[in-house]
């Protein structure tokens, strides 16, 4: 078995520049929204930056963060 592959600390010395790392995904109440599986939805409510419960229509889901397949529209 492998072990998974460690993030690697920037050294202040080297000619590169540090990586950034993605912006954070804000949701508000009312945003419509795109989910990778479960489709078009609109957020219900928001738990600070923690988690947002979505209704899909059929479906209402509690996405947590980082929302990776969540998509604001």
């Amino acid at each position: 078995m492998t072990k998974p592959a460690a993030a690697r600390r920037h050294l202040s010395s080297s000619p590169f520049k540090p990586p950034v790392a993605p912006p954070l995904k804000h949701f508000a109440s009312g945003d419509r929204v795109t989910h990778d599986e479960h489709g078009l939805g609109r957020v219900i409510a928001t738990e600070d930056e923690v988690a947002v419960l979505v209704d899909f229509g059929s479906l209402k889901a509690r996405i947590v963060s980082p929302y990776a397949k969540l998509t604001k529209l």
